[in-house]
């Protein structure tokens, strides 16, 4: 499944590397735009929202969301590509 991951991360100086790490532990991610990550694994939204909110402080937000075929946006072509060769439908 490929899943997007998106958040506004809302304390200043805060240092969330490890939340980039757990994101990336995904194996093969896509991060192209600030604060949104792309990513190809087993588990459920559910599974990665409790991974990566133990990362967070509350006053954080995040969105999961499984991503199929029907997408559209204006990225690098690398990053189509990325998405084409990984997205089925749902």
């Amino acid at each position: 499944m490929i899943l997007l991951i998106t958040y506004d991360l809302n304390r200043p100086g805060q240092n969330y590397n490890d939340l980039y790490e757990e994101i990336k532990s995904a194996g093969t991610w896509w991060h192209h735009l600030d604060s949104t990550w792309i990513i190809e694994t087993h588990l459920s939204p559910n599974d990665w929202n409790s991974r990566l909110r133990k990362h967070m402080d509350d006053n954080d937000n995040i969105l999961i969301i499984e991503i199929c075929q029907n997408y559209q946006g204006w990225l690098p072509e690398d990053a189509w590509r990325w998405l084409k060769d990984r997205a089925y439908r749902c």
